[in-house]
Parts: structure tokens; sequence; C-alpha cells
């Protein structure tokens, strides 16, 4: 089965795509033959990426001012969407590291914020626009492995994706009568530009060993995975979260 094939023709919008996974799912997605529109809050950067796809010959490439944290933000950019939506990508957000007794309540509430608020208001805007449209629709949520095990100094971050994993389920229990799909995504340890000096360092390293693939993940690795939750693939399949992490969450305690 050509996953990325049936992913051709539909209207994806990626939020946080402006670095990282997000904007590695947005050219997964434009080189699958999907119309993208990436939003996140990094104007510039959202353009220098419009840009690329453009010269790879992608065609209606749209880059939407979105602050996941925001209700009219979030109003804004599902109005300025060019074309109805097919699929939403909740890509958005950030990690608040810090020792958790020490850390500021208004760390933990950004974090909360934009990790669990953030696809809250995403994803009900566009289920309410699928189902007064009587349109099915598809949602990805990116959680992660520490929605499952924990990992020190990140606490809010491992609780907001729990939550995330638990929105991903209620939300596909309510929403399943109308044709819409929930699943989420959850990534290992995945190198990219904001996390490349750690897994440098002796820290780093001796985290990597503790993967049983004894590496880290690349963003392709996520592609499988992430293309089934995304097309029409799976079309009985809601309420998952599949995780992708070289073996860490069945590691040895």
């Amino acid at each position: 089965m050509d996953l990325g094939a049936r992913l051709a023709g539909r209207h994806v919008l990626v939020t946080g795509a402006s670095s990282g996974l997000g904007a590695h799912f947005a050219r997964l997605c434009s080189g699958c033959g999907a119309r993208v529109s990436v939003a996140a809050r990094r104007r510039e950067r959202l353009e220098a990426l419009v840009a690329q796809l453009d010269a790879a010959g992608a065609a209606g490439v749209a880059a939407l001012d979105l602050d996941v944290t925001d209700p009219d933000s979030v109003a804004d950019c599902f109005a300025a969407l060019p074309a109805p939506l097919d699929v939403l990508v909740n890509n958005a957000g950030i990690s608040g590291s810090g020792a958790a007794v020490d850390l500021p309540l208004e760390s933990f509430d950004a974090v909360m914020a934009t990790n669990l608020r953030g696809p809250w208001l995403t994803s009900t805007h566009a289920a309410r626009a699928w189902r007064d449209s009587g349109r099915q629709g598809t949602i990805v949520n990116i959680a992660s492995i520490v929605a499952e095990r924990v990992a020190g100094g990140v606490a809010p971050y491992a609780v907001s994706k729990a939550g995330l994993k638990q929105m991903t389920k209620a939300l596909a229990l309510e929403w399943a009568r109308y044709g819409i799909r929930v699943n989420a995504l959850a990534p290992g340890y995945v190198e990219t530009e904001i996390n490349a000096d750690f897994f440098a360092s002796p820290a780093g390293e001796a985290l990597i060993k503790r993967i049983p693939m004894r590496r880290l993940g690349r963003p392709e690795d996520l592609d499988a995975a992430f293309l089934l939750l995304a097309s029409d693939a799976a079309p009985w399949m809601t309420g998952a979260l599949v995780p992708v992490d070289g073996g860490h969450l069945v590691s040895g305690l």
C-alpha cells in the first residue's frame, strides 16, 4: 500500500510548522501531493519553508499566523485557510524543562496552554466545521513517549502529553459518529535542530545508550506511522496512540 498516494489531493494544516517535526511533516505531506497550510508564530520561518516547498514544485502552500494559545488567533487562522480542511496536525508544543519543585507556575501554565489547551482549541474548531458541513476529517496529535513513561526534569511536558493522549481518546469517542478520526503519534527521542547540542553532550550520549536500538530517531523514521494516521489508509482506526521510539517504551526498568 502506498500510504503517501492516499494523502494526495487532501488539504493538511500543520501547526508549529516553523521548525523541527512540524516543518518535516509539512514537507512530507507536500511531497505526497497534499495541499499544505503551515501555521506558527514565527512568520519568517514559515515563509522560508513555503519558498522551499514552492521551489520543490508544491502548489497552493499557505503560510498562516497562529498562536495556539489565543482563541482569536486560532479562529483567524481557520478563517484564512485557502480551502476546506481534510487533515489537522497538532504539532505545536514547548518543553518547559526544570525541576518541578522550583518551577515557576507561569512555566507550567505556558506548557499547558501550548501543548494541551492549544490542541483543544484547534481540534474543536476543526470538528465544528466538519460536523456542520457534513465533511469527514482527520486529526493527528503529536504526543510523546513521555505520555506513557515519565522522564526527569520535564514534568509539565509529561503531564501535558499524557493529557493529550487522553484528549485523543475522548475526542475520538465523541466524534466518531461524525466520521472524524482522532489519533496520536508518540515519537521517542528524535534529533532535531533544537536538541542536537544536548544529544552531543555526555548526558545526551548516556540517554541514547538507554534506547534499545542504540540510536536516536530521525524525522523520517516517523513517516510511515504519520502517513498511516493522516491518510485514509486506516479508516476504522481512531483513538489510538502509536509509539515510534526505537523500543524505548518496552525497555527494562
